[in-house]
């Protein structure tokens, strides 16, 4: 991978990683300053739903953040785009799909068939 490849995914990263932190500052100030009183049970409900919701989403975006965060730190120590399990290159397509991509196709493929053979058992 050459240099112009590299700036473009730290780009890439630095970008996504930002547009994240702005979503999780506004939903904490969302969910700091929202005092309501609902005299409706089932707004409630609804209101305590979709809070959860974002709940839920917000931490799928801070393990991003630190998948984001490792790929930065592999950028910097000239690893990224290399498989931790093979050692060969990731796929350019995989990379500019998944930038925090730490696996093959072919060995994340194989993880992923292990996992689903775990499970069943």
């Amino acid at each position: 991978m050459d240099a112009k490849d590299i700036a473009f995914f730290k780009e890439q990263l630095l970008n996504q990683k930002q547009e994240l932190i702005k979503h999780a500052g506004d939903t904490v100030e969302g969910m700091s300053t929202q005092k309501e009183s609902f005299p409706d049970p089932t707004d409630r409900a609804s209101y305590e739903s979709e809070r959860n919701f974002t709940l839920r989403l917000r931490d799928r975006e801070s393990k991003l953040i630190k998948k984001i965060n490792l790929a930065l730190e592999k950028i910097e120590d000239g690893n990224f785009g290399i498989c931790e399990e093979c050692g060969r290159d990731i796929q350019m397509n995989r990379l500019k799909i998944r930038p925090v991509a730490t696996k093959c196709i072919n060995c994340k493929t194989k993880e992923e068939e292990t996992e689903k053979y775990i499970e069943k058992q």
